[in-house]
Protein backbone atom coordinates (compact mmCIF):
# COMPACT_ATOMS: atom_id res chain seq x y z
CA UNK A 1 0.00 0.00 0.00
CA UNK A 2 1.96 3.47 -1.04
CA UNK A 3 2.25 6.00 1.25
CA UNK A 4 -0.54 9.13 1.15
CA UNK A 5 1.18 12.59 0.32
CA UNK A 6 -0.32 16.31 0.00
CA UNK A 7 -0.40 15.15 -3.86
CA UNK A 8 -2.40 11.69 -3.35
CA UNK A 9 -4.87 14.22 -1.37
CA UNK A 10 -5.04 16.32 -4.06
CA UNK A 11 -5.83 13.85 -6.36
CA UNK A 12 -8.45 12.25 -4.58
CA UNK A 13 -10.01 15.60 -4.07
CA UNK A 14 -10.38 16.10 -8.03
CA UNK A 15 -12.08 12.55 -8.11
CA UNK A 16 -14.49 13.43 -5.42
CA UNK A 17 -15.18 16.43 -5.29
CA UNK A 18 -14.09 18.11 -9.37
CA UNK A 19 -12.70 16.31 -12.41
CA UNK A 20 -9.51 14.03 -12.25
CA UNK A 21 -8.01 12.08 -15.07
CA UNK A 22 -5.58 10.13 -15.60
CA UNK A 23 -4.42 7.11 -18.71
CA UNK A 24 -5.66 3.72 -18.03
CA UNK A 25 -3.91 1.26 -19.71
CA UNK A 26 -6.36 -1.29 -21.43
CA UNK A 27 -6.51 -4.12 -23.63
CA UNK A 28 -9.46 -3.30 -26.71
CA UNK A 29 -10.23 -5.59 -29.17
CA UNK A 30 -12.11 -4.61 -31.94
CA UNK A 31 -14.59 -7.06 -33.90
CA UNK A 32 -16.04 -6.90 -37.03
CA UNK A 33 -18.09 -8.30 -39.58
CA UNK A 34 -21.93 -9.84 -39.79
CA UNK A 35 -21.35 -11.88 -37.51
CA UNK A 36 -19.40 -10.30 -34.22
CA UNK A 37 -22.53 -10.13 -32.14
CA UNK A 38 -24.00 -13.46 -32.50
CA UNK A 39 -20.06 -15.23 -32.19
CA UNK A 40 -19.82 -13.27 -28.63
CA UNK A 41 -23.17 -14.08 -27.55
CA UNK A 42 -22.10 -17.53 -28.27
CA UNK A 43 -19.40 -17.67 -26.24
CA UNK A 44 -19.86 -15.26 -22.95
CA UNK A 45 -22.42 -14.75 -20.12
CA UNK A 46 -24.50 -11.89 -21.08
CA UNK A 47 -27.07 -11.45 -23.62
CA UNK A 48 -25.54 -9.33 -26.78
CA UNK A 49 -28.61 -9.95 -29.07
CA UNK A 50 -30.23 -7.15 -27.57
CA UNK A 51 -27.13 -4.75 -27.26
CA UNK A 52 -28.11 -1.89 -28.99
CA UNK A 53 -25.98 0.67 -31.14
CA UNK A 54 -24.80 3.17 -28.08
CA UNK A 55 -24.90 0.67 -25.72
CA UNK A 56 -22.70 -1.99 -23.72
CA UNK A 57 -22.18 -4.18 -20.75
CA UNK A 58 -20.18 -6.30 -18.78
CA UNK A 59 -19.57 -9.80 -19.57
CA UNK A 60 -17.20 -12.76 -19.01
CA UNK A 61 -16.11 -15.89 -20.67
CA UNK A 62 -15.66 -19.12 -18.51
CA UNK A 63 -13.84 -22.24 -18.80
CA UNK A 64 -16.12 -25.47 -19.05
CA UNK A 65 -15.93 -26.43 -15.08
CA UNK A 66 -17.70 -22.28 -14.94
CA UNK A 67 -14.67 -20.96 -13.52
CA UNK A 68 -13.89 -16.93 -14.98
CA UNK A 69 -11.26 -16.94 -17.76
CA UNK A 70 -11.92 -13.35 -18.43
CA UNK A 71 -13.98 -10.56 -17.10
CA UNK A 72 -15.11 -7.51 -19.51
CA UNK A 73 -17.16 -4.78 -20.91
CA UNK A 74 -18.56 -4.63 -24.13
CA UNK A 75 -19.53 -1.63 -26.47
CA UNK A 76 -21.95 -1.98 -29.73
CA UNK A 77 -21.19 0.55 -32.24
CA UNK A 78 -23.03 0.45 -35.55
CA UNK A 79 -19.74 -1.33 -37.41
CA UNK A 80 -18.15 -3.27 -35.04
CA UNK A 81 -17.67 -4.30 -31.26
CA UNK A 82 -15.41 -3.09 -29.03
CA UNK A 83 -14.04 -5.35 -26.06
CA UNK A 84 -12.64 -3.78 -23.16
CA UNK A 85 -10.62 -5.38 -20.34
CA UNK A 86 -7.16 -4.99 -18.50
CA UNK A 87 -4.37 -4.50 -19.71
CA UNK A 88 -2.25 -7.53 -20.98
CA UNK A 89 -5.29 -10.29 -21.97
CA UNK A 90 -4.15 -9.36 -25.89
CA UNK A 91 -2.63 -12.74 -26.85
CA UNK A 92 -4.93 -14.49 -24.55
CA UNK A 93 -8.32 -13.23 -25.57
CA UNK A 94 -7.41 -13.09 -29.31
CA UNK A 95 -5.83 -16.86 -28.95
CA UNK A 96 -9.25 -17.57 -27.01
CA UNK A 97 -11.92 -16.18 -29.54
CA UNK A 98 -9.96 -17.09 -32.10
CA UNK A 99 -10.31 -21.30 -31.38
CA UNK A 100 -14.10 -20.76 -31.84
CA UNK A 101 -14.12 -18.98 -34.84
CA UNK A 102 -15.00 -21.67 -38.04
CA UNK A 103 -17.46 -19.96 -40.51
CA UNK A 104 -18.66 -16.87 -38.74
CA UNK A 105 -17.92 -13.44 -40.27
CA UNK A 106 -15.61 -12.48 -37.80
CA UNK A 107 -12.47 -10.03 -38.27
CA UNK A 108 -10.72 -9.94 -34.56
CA UNK A 109 -8.39 -6.56 -34.43
CA UNK A 110 -6.09 -5.88 -31.73
CA UNK A 111 -6.05 -1.78 -30.93
CA UNK A 112 -4.61 -2.03 -27.36
CA UNK A 113 -1.86 0.30 -28.88
CA UNK A 114 -2.97 1.88 -31.59
CA UNK A 115 -5.90 3.78 -29.08
CA UNK A 116 -5.59 4.80 -25.49
CA UNK A 117 -8.29 5.66 -23.25
CA UNK A 118 -8.40 8.24 -20.30
CA UNK A 119 -10.85 7.71 -17.19
CA UNK A 120 -12.44 10.86 -16.27
CA UNK A 121 -13.90 11.16 -13.01
CA UNK A 122 -15.66 13.33 -10.31
CA UNK A 123 -18.82 15.39 -10.12
CA UNK A 124 -17.62 17.80 -12.18
CA UNK A 125 -17.34 15.76 -15.24
CA UNK A 126 -20.23 15.76 -16.81
CA UNK A 127 -20.12 19.59 -17.16
CA UNK A 128 -16.82 19.96 -18.29
CA UNK A 129 -16.55 17.25 -20.93
CA UNK A 130 -20.12 18.97 -22.10
CA UNK A 131 -18.29 22.04 -22.98
CA UNK A 132 -15.32 19.91 -24.22
CA UNK A 133 -16.94 17.70 -26.51
CA UNK A 134 -20.13 20.24 -27.21
CA UNK A 135 -22.64 18.10 -25.68
CA UNK A 136 -23.72 16.51 -23.11
CA UNK A 137 -22.30 13.19 -22.20
CA UNK A 138 -24.08 9.36 -22.34
CA UNK A 139 -26.27 9.13 -19.38
CA UNK A 140 -26.73 5.68 -18.89
CA UNK A 141 -24.42 3.14 -17.25
CA UNK A 142 -22.05 2.03 -20.59
CA UNK A 143 -23.73 4.00 -23.29
CA UNK A 144 -21.19 5.48 -25.46
CA UNK A 145 -21.01 8.29 -28.11
CA UNK A 146 -18.71 9.10 -30.51
CA UNK A 147 -17.43 12.86 -29.72
CA UNK A 148 -14.72 15.47 -30.71
CA UNK A 149 -12.14 16.83 -28.25
CA UNK A 150 -10.05 19.56 -29.40
CA UNK A 151 -10.60 18.55 -32.86
CA UNK A 152 -9.49 14.82 -32.19
CA UNK A 153 -12.13 11.89 -32.59
CA UNK A 154 -12.71 9.94 -29.23
CA UNK A 155 -15.68 7.69 -27.74
CA UNK A 156 -17.07 8.83 -25.00
CA UNK A 157 -17.91 6.18 -22.34
CA UNK A 158 -19.89 6.09 -19.34
CA UNK A 159 -18.68 3.88 -16.63
CA UNK A 160 -18.54 3.55 -13.16
CA UNK A 161 -15.24 2.68 -12.90
CA UNK A 162 -14.56 5.03 -8.98
CA UNK A 163 -17.69 5.83 -9.12
CA UNK A 164 -21.25 7.03 -10.89
CA UNK A 165 -19.30 10.37 -12.23
CA UNK A 166 -17.06 8.50 -14.45
CA UNK A 167 -15.93 8.34 -17.64
CA UNK A 168 -13.66 6.38 -19.94
CA UNK A 169 -12.48 8.57 -23.37
CA UNK A 170 -11.03 6.03 -26.20
CA UNK A 171 -9.20 7.99 -28.75
CA UNK A 172 -6.12 7.39 -30.82
CA UNK A 173 -2.70 6.85 -28.88
CA UNK A 174 -1.29 10.04 -31.23
CA UNK A 175 -4.60 12.41 -29.75
CA UNK A 176 -3.88 11.71 -26.03
CA UNK A 177 -1.04 14.35 -25.44
CA UNK A 178 -3.81 16.71 -27.58
CA UNK A 179 -6.73 15.32 -25.06
CA UNK A 180 -5.07 15.57 -21.58
CA UNK A 181 -3.71 18.87 -22.58
CA UNK A 182 -7.72 20.24 -23.13
CA UNK A 183 -8.97 18.16 -19.81
CA UNK A 184 -6.07 20.11 -17.92
CA UNK A 185 -7.15 23.81 -19.22
CA UNK A 186 -10.88 23.06 -18.58
CA UNK A 187 -9.89 22.31 -15.10
CA UNK A 188 -9.54 18.90 -14.68
CA UNK A 189 -6.37 17.88 -12.72
CA UNK A 190 -3.80 14.90 -13.91
CA UNK A 191 -4.28 12.02 -10.90
CA UNK A 192 -1.37 9.71 -10.10
CA UNK A 193 -2.33 5.55 -10.16
CA UNK A 194 -2.86 5.44 -6.63
CA UNK A 195 -5.58 7.67 -6.27
CA UNK A 196 -7.32 5.68 -8.80
CA UNK A 197 -7.06 2.80 -7.46
CA UNK A 198 -7.62 4.03 -4.25
CA UNK A 199 -11.20 5.46 -5.37
CA UNK A 200 -12.03 2.05 -7.61
CA UNK A 201 -11.33 0.08 -4.39
CA UNK A 202 -13.92 2.15 -2.44
CA UNK A 203 -16.14 1.83 -5.44
CA UNK A 204 -15.73 -1.88 -5.36
CA UNK A 205 -15.03 -2.47 -9.02
CA UNK A 206 -12.68 -5.80 -9.20
CA UNK A 207 -10.02 -6.21 -11.84
CA UNK A 208 -9.69 -9.51 -13.15
CA UNK A 209 -5.42 -10.83 -12.27
CA UNK A 210 -6.08 -8.99 -9.20
CA UNK A 211 -9.38 -9.77 -8.13
CA UNK A 212 -11.11 -12.12 -10.42
CA UNK A 213 -8.91 -14.68 -11.76
CA UNK A 214 -9.89 -18.35 -12.80
CA UNK A 215 -10.07 -19.59 -9.55
CA UNK A 216 -13.53 -17.69 -9.28
CA UNK A 217 -17.14 -18.02 -10.29
CA UNK A 218 -19.37 -15.48 -11.73
CA UNK A 219 -21.85 -15.05 -8.77
CA UNK A 220 -19.23 -14.49 -6.55
CA UNK A 221 -18.79 -11.17 -7.85
CA UNK A 222 -22.03 -10.08 -6.85
CA UNK A 223 -22.77 -8.71 -10.76
CA UNK A 224 -25.19 -10.95 -11.57
CA UNK A 225 -27.92 -8.24 -12.98
CA UNK A 226 -25.24 -6.73 -14.95
CA UNK A 227 -23.32 -9.22 -16.20
CA UNK A 228 -25.31 -12.38 -16.66
CA UNK A 229 -28.09 -13.38 -18.85
CA UNK A 230 -30.04 -16.47 -16.91
CA UNK A 231 -32.19 -16.85 -20.24
CA UNK A 232 -29.89 -16.77 -23.07
CA UNK A 233 -29.31 -20.12 -24.44
CA UNK A 234 -25.55 -22.44 -24.05
CA UNK A 235 -22.46 -21.01 -23.78
CA UNK A 236 -19.61 -22.40 -22.03
CA UNK A 237 -20.16 -22.94 -18.05
CA UNK A 238 -23.45 -22.18 -18.55
CA UNK A 239 -24.50 -25.36 -17.13
CA UNK A 240 -22.86 -24.55 -14.02
CA UNK A 241 -23.78 -21.04 -13.44
CA UNK A 242 -27.76 -22.69 -14.20
CA UNK A 243 -26.83 -24.60 -11.41
CA UNK A 244 -26.19 -21.93 -8.54
CA UNK A 245 -28.68 -19.74 -9.97
CA UNK A 246 -31.40 -22.45 -8.48
CA UNK A 247 -28.92 -23.46 -5.32
CA UNK A 248 -29.57 -19.74 -4.47
CA UNK A 249 -25.62 -18.83 -3.68
CA UNK A 250 -22.20 -19.17 -3.84
CA UNK A 251 -20.00 -20.05 -0.49
CA UNK A 252 -17.94 -16.78 -1.28
CA UNK A 253 -19.07 -12.90 -2.23
CA UNK A 254 -17.11 -10.09 -2.86
CA UNK A 255 -16.66 -7.87 -0.33
CA UNK A 256 -15.19 -4.88 1.36
CA UNK A 257 -12.75 -5.32 4.53
CA UNK A 258 -11.95 -1.71 7.05
CA UNK A 259 -8.66 -2.23 8.42
CA UNK A 260 -7.23 -1.30 11.29
CA UNK A 261 -5.09 2.17 10.74
CA UNK A 262 -2.30 -0.12 12.55
CA UNK A 263 -2.64 -2.73 11.20
CA UNK A 264 0.30 -3.47 8.90
CA UNK A 265 -2.18 -5.45 5.90
CA UNK A 266 -0.67 -7.03 3.13
CA UNK A 267 -2.38 -8.19 -0.16
CA UNK A 268 -2.72 -12.04 0.12
CA UNK A 269 -3.23 -11.79 3.99
CA UNK A 270 -6.03 -13.97 5.58
CA UNK A 271 -9.07 -12.63 6.89
CA UNK A 272 -10.27 -14.49 10.25
CA UNK A 273 -13.30 -14.75 12.71
CA UNK A 274 -14.82 -17.00 14.98
CA UNK A 275 -11.55 -19.05 14.64
CA UNK A 276 -11.88 -19.82 10.45
CA UNK A 277 -10.42 -18.24 7.48
CA UNK A 278 -13.56 -16.37 6.01
CA UNK A 279 -11.00 -14.54 2.95
CA UNK A 280 -7.50 -13.21 1.44
CA UNK A 281 -6.95 -9.49 0.67
CA UNK A 282 -6.89 -9.26 -3.12
CA UNK A 283 -6.78 -5.52 -3.49
CA UNK A 284 -5.96 -2.90 -0.65
CA UNK A 285 -5.36 1.33 -0.66
CA UNK A 286 -5.77 3.75 1.85
CA UNK A 287 -9.67 5.04 1.81
CA UNK A 288 -9.72 8.59 2.45
CA UNK A 289 -13.61 7.95 2.95
CA UNK A 290 -13.11 6.08 5.64
CA UNK A 291 -9.72 7.45 6.91
CA UNK A 292 -8.10 3.64 7.37
CA UNK A 293 -6.81 0.57 4.95
CA UNK A 294 -9.18 -0.55 2.77
CA UNK A 295 -9.38 -4.16 1.02
CA UNK A 296 -11.67 -6.63 -1.58
CA UNK A 297 -11.77 -9.90 -0.63
CA UNK A 298 -14.34 -12.78 -1.32
CA UNK A 299 -15.45 -13.26 1.82
CA UNK A 300 -17.48 -16.79 3.26
CA UNK A 301 -21.12 -16.12 2.87
CA UNK A 302 -21.43 -16.99 6.63
CA UNK A 303 -19.36 -13.65 7.56
CA UNK A 304 -20.07 -11.68 4.50
CA UNK A 305 -22.75 -9.32 6.22
CA UNK A 306 -21.79 -5.83 6.58
CA UNK A 307 -20.17 -5.10 9.96
CA UNK A 308 -19.09 -8.12 10.71
CA UNK A 309 -16.29 -8.04 12.84
CA UNK A 310 -12.84 -9.73 11.75
CA UNK A 311 -9.50 -9.83 12.46
CA UNK A 312 -6.01 -9.44 10.17
CA UNK A 313 -2.86 -10.60 11.41
CA UNK A 314 -4.13 -10.01 14.77
CA UNK A 315 -5.50 -6.37 13.83
CA UNK A 316 -9.61 -5.69 14.14
CA UNK A 317 -11.07 -5.48 11.11
CA UNK A 318 -14.69 -5.19 10.00
CA UNK A 319 -16.69 -6.23 6.58
CA UNK A 320 -18.08 -2.93 5.02
CA UNK A 321 -20.40 -2.30 2.47
CA UNK A 322 -19.75 -1.36 -0.72
CA UNK A 323 -19.43 1.50 -2.74
CA UNK A 324 -18.55 3.46 0.64
CA UNK A 325 -20.36 6.24 1.24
Amino acid sequence: MHARSSEFDLDYQALNVGMGYAPLPRTQIELTGADRASFLHNLCTNDLRKLPNGSGCEAMFLNAQGKILSFVRLFAEAERLVLDTVPGRSEFLLKYLDRYLMREQVVLTDRSNAWAVLIVAGPQSAELLHKLCGGAPPVGLLQHAAVQIAGCAATLEHVDFTGTDCYFVRCASGDLPTIEAALATSGGRACAPEAIEAARIEHGTPLFGIDISEKNLPQELGRDQRAISFTKGCYIGQETVARIDALGHVNRLLRGVRFDPAAPARVGDAIEADGLNIGEVTSLAWSPKLQSPLGLAYIKRSHASSGTQATCGGFPAAIVELPVR
